[in-house]
């Protein structure tokens, strides 16, 4: 072979190999793929957001969430609707969601495997709280119904099987001594249910939701909205039984309402599946609590850093952990 020719040879197997390792990556970073913002790896492609019906508030502050996350971490995240809280402790398990909005007592009894659980949750971790979920008891002025003990006999939505809303259900009427074969019980989402007292098909419906709820707010555009209040014997025993519970007020004015109407509640909260990085919940977190004038919903102007551990009653992610360490905010339980 001449000289020439052997330049040439070498000249291109040297260009070969650089192509060849530029195309293959090498080192650590082989065969991973970056999702991120910045080429970052989190692991994971995509961020799905369990919430809950259109009619309630969990789907639209989804909807923003998802956002803040996306904008942070450069993955394409999106809310997606169920059942609420009890179908997305099932979503993380099956883990079918990355991220979920549940009540803090729904998410205690996905822990321990007790009330609706028949096994326990073990890869849920808690991201942080954000407002009071308020009891709310919803019927119409027509319907003559004043008290918890005026819905014996009457068709009400106890909230969607194996929903948050029918826990609340059931045990609010075992403070007045009473159980779900006492009324026409009816598994209706939030929206149904609004259109079924409406309509006439339902008398009331419990609704547990951040107030001003999307779905009771349209039923006051075209009815006389009532919500019946709860004594404060009742609230007391309530609290005493089930400690998740606190004394909560819904403010006159709401839904037109002429009065303050005294009811429970618990706090809603997100959670995520334990086998996301760190990097990445520590993101979501610092996201959405150093982002809450972004949401676009009434109950963002409730949700805080400072408040965020407030009645966490399971353990919380450690990249949340991290996060709240920075701000100085306790996340001891």
């Amino acid at each position: 072979m001449s000289r020439k020719k052997s330049f040439f040879s070498i000249t291109f197997m040297l260009v070969i190999s650089l192509v060849l390792a530029a195309c293959g990556g090498g080192g650590d970073d082989k065969g991973k793929e970056k999702t991120g913002k910045g080429g970052k790896d989190y692991g994971v492609k995509f961020i799905s957001i369990a919430t809950g019906g259109t009619g309630g508030t969990y789907y639209p502050l989804g909807g923003s969430f998802a956002n803040l996350i996306k904008d942070a971490t450069g993955i394409e995240s999106n809310a997606v609707t169920s059942g609420a809280s009890a179908e997305n402790m099932a979503l993380i398990k099956k883990e079918e969601a990355e991220v979920a909005f549940t009540q803090t007592d729904i998410a205690t009894y996905a822990t321990e495997g007790t009330n609706m659980f028949k096994e326990k949750v073990d890869n849920l971790k808690g991201l942080g709280t954000l407002y009071p979920e308020t009891l709310q008891i919803v019927t119409t002025k027509k319907s003559g119904i004043k008290s918890v003990e005026d819905l014996k006999g009457k068709t009400v939505s106890v909230g969607e099987s194996g929903s948050g809303t029918l826990a609340n259900a059931e045990q609010i009427l075992e403070a007045y001594g009473m159980n779900l074969d006492d009324v026409k019980a009816r598994n209706l989402s939030f929206d149904d249910s609004t259109t079924g007292i409406q309509d006439g098909t339902i008398d009331a419906a419990f609704i547990t939701a951040g107030t001003p709820t999307g779905a009771v707010e349209g039923l006051a555009a075209t009815e006389k909205v009532v919500i019946v209040p709860l004594e404060d014997d009742k609230i007391d025993a309530l609290i005493e039984k089930y400690p998740y519970y606190a004394k909560e007020t819904i403010k006159k004015g709401t839904y037109d309402a002429k009065r303050d109407v005294n009811t429970v509640a618990v706090q809603a909260m997100l959670v995520v599946r334990s086998d996301l990085s760190d990097d990445l919940v520590y993101e979501m977190a610092k996201s959405i609590y150093e982002n809450t004038d972004k949401v676009g919903h009434a109950k963002g102007k409730q949700i805080s850093v400072e408040n965020a551990l407030n009645g966490m009653a399971i353990d919380i992610h450690p990249g949340a952990k991290k996060y709240f360490d920075e701000k100085g905010i306790s996340a001891e339980k």
